[in-house]
């Protein structure tokens, strides 16, 4: 019987994106937090609308004088955000210098803190919820081909424009990738999908071309395209208006982007703005590395790895794992040895990874996974042999 063909796409988006910016300024306000106290509990919401930035949320410190601190600074950091990401005035989105900043600071609850903060000083979870992990051979990073190839594209992107070589292009940008699969197999790219923000004024026909030659040409050789792959620009028609000024964003609106581009379940929960004793995040990066250790070890082509909390108890309530048929053992055994090698509680997990770093931003746009940033230790491959003396 012959594995099925289809088709599966994934998205991107760039730095610039709305809903990206209001990630960004949420974990770069969480760094601001981690650096002054490292066990800080953060969990900062952003909106960005228009002239507007909103930055509001629920912290605690030891110390009060640095949740003061922080929140008299948060407009500068929301600020520079939007510098870094290439905003200068309101013909490109947005004025950094000249937008409203409000923030509505609010201390952490004394009942959750009670609740996950144990006698002994152990974390309990911070609150319930379901986080998945992904890895599969697709790529070198072990994640699936669409979402690698679409964050690699919107990152192209700014590369281009920030370095000046493609400087029409603005800051607002989006990607999308289409691959034909048979089984499991990735064949090739059947289409690609930018819109990206560009100066005023300029021949559709002519963005088209230059997009294509520069930014989609040198990631996509031609022996991965199909027989009918095609190329999509802009679409709708010139995208000049962008960011806050063409589209409301919220943190947390992209948690599909932020994983695995939809190939395997998402709990629901987003990253950005939260501290590692929310298990939405912590697990999140936990399971991941559980996830590309068993695959760069060769133990699965591909793996699902679910891990369930409830809030205030420390030990999951659950470990799932699936092979999706591609483990060299059953992954009753799979999951045992998951268990053996790895510890799972959420102070467990902090330890491991190193978590109460202020390392948060820069997670914030083109994905938390696929990356080798030496900051991202949940991407490290260094348990295999562990994982093989555990199935023995």
């Amino acid at each position: 019987m012959s594995a099925r063909s289809y088709l599966f796409t994934s998205e991107s988006v760039s730095e610039g994106h709305p809903d990206k910016l209001a990630d960004q300024i949420s974990d770069a306000i969480l760094d601001a937090f981690l650096e002054r106290e490292p066990s800080a509990k953060v969990a900062c919401e952003t909106l960005v609308a228009d002239n507007l930035i909103v930055i509001a949320g629920e912290f605690r410190t030891s110390d009060p004088a640095i949740f003061t601190d922080i929140r008299d600074r948060a407009g500068g950091i929301a600020r520079q955000v939007l510098r870094d990401a290439g905003y200068r005035d309101a013909d490109t989105g947005i004025d950094p210098d000249k937008c409203e900043v409000q923030v509505r600071f609010n201390h952490q609850s004394i009942q959750i803190n009670k609740g996950i903060v144990h006698a002994n000083g152990q974390l309990g979870a911070g609150d319930q919820g379901l986080m998945f992990g992904y890895a599969c051979d697709e790529t070198p990073d072990c994640m699936p081909y669409p979402i690698w190839l679409a964050h690699r594209l919107v990152q192209r992107q700014a590369s281009l424009r920030k370095s000046g070589t493609m400087d029409w292009l603005r800051p607002d940008a989006k990607s999308q990738v289409t691959v034909r699969y048979e089984g499991q197999r990735v064949v090739a790219v059947h289409n690609v999908v930018i819109s990206t923000q560009i100066a005023r004024d300029l021949d559709p026909a002519w963005v088209a071309r230059e997009v294509t030659r520069e930014i989609i040409d040198p990631l996509l050789p031609l022996d991965m395209r199909t027989a009918d792959f095609h190329v999509l620009v802009n679409p709708a028609g010139p995208f000049e208006i962008g960011g806050p000024n063409g589209d409301t964003g919220l943190t947390g609106r992209k948690i599909i982007v932020d994983t695995y581009g939809g190939a395997c379940p998402h709990g629901g929960g987003a990253f950005s703005g939260k501290d590692p004793s929310k298990v939405d995040r912590s697990a999140a990066y936990m399971a991941r590395y559980i996830a590309k250790n068993l695959v760069a070890a060769g133990l699965a082509r591909r793996c699902l790895l679910q891990i369930a909390y409830a809030i205030g108890v420390a030990e999951p309530v659950s470990v799932m794992v699936d092979s999706e048929g591609t483990g060299i053992v059953d992954d009753a055994r799979l999951e045992a040895a998951v268990r053996k090698v790895f510890r799972l509680t959420p102070s467990a997990i902090i330890d491991s990874l190193e978590l109460t770093r202020p390392i948060y931003r820069q997670t914030a746009a083109y994905g938390h996974f696929g990356r080798d940033e030496v900051d991202f230790t949940w991407e490290r491959c260094d348990r295999g042999e562990a994982l093989k003396s555990a199935l023995v």
